[in-house]
């Protein structure tokens, strides 16, 4: 790989480090937050009366952290892959067989954020039970991640292109690899 092959690959790589930097405390603070409206839902409704808007946030709070989570696990390869006979094959043959998957994936990905947009759209007119929020806001989750997620498939594209062997791998924030 060419120098400057190699540093473009390098910068696409830390628009992904500097995505994950974003979504990470995203996730985080979603999770913490669902742990309190959960226990608050909990001592209400043994102790008090039930606060009603605290199922509705743990359900919108759940999808958002699935999705997002999702994105971390895509660019982390942690998704359910069954490798073994693309790993087996020549050096060739197996960029060639993750150059389609990865174009299948693109497919997907790409036609999850128009069909997430266009869901948004028919969702907006509606408005959540207890908090009477735009579902629109909790539907956007699917194409904004489904976008991300399409984003680092093309850094895979992009990788596969320049000679890169290893298409996703676990790294820490300087970048260097994890046993």
């Amino acid at each position: 790989m060419s120098s400057l092959a190699h540093s473009l690959l390098r910068v696409l790589r830390q628009s992904e480090r500097a995505l994950n930097a974003v979504i990470q405390p995203i996730v985080f603070a979603g999770m913490a937050a669902l742990i309190g409206v959960i226990t608050l839902q909990i001592i209400s409704r043994v102790f008090f009366t039930a606060v009603g808007w605290t199922e509705e946030v743990a359900r919108f709070l759940l999808i958002w952290i699935t999705f997002l989570g999702a994105t971390l696990a895509f660019q982390r390869g942690r998704h359910i892959a069954v490798t073994f006979v693309v790993d087996a094959l020549p050096s060739l043959p197996q960029r060639l067989c993750r150059t389609a998957a990865t174009l299948v994936v693109l497919g997907f990905l790409s036609s999850l954020v128009v069909i997430g947009q266009e869901y948004m759209q028919v969702q907006s007119f509606q408005r959540s039970a207890s908090l009477r929020i735009s579902m629109t806001w909790v539907y956007a989750i699917i194409p904004l991640t489904a976008g991300i997620m399409t984003w680092y498939a093309l850094v895979d594209l992009a990788g596969l292109a320049l000679g890169d062997s290893i298409v996703r791998k676990d790294e820490d924030s300087a970048g260097e690899p994890v046993p």
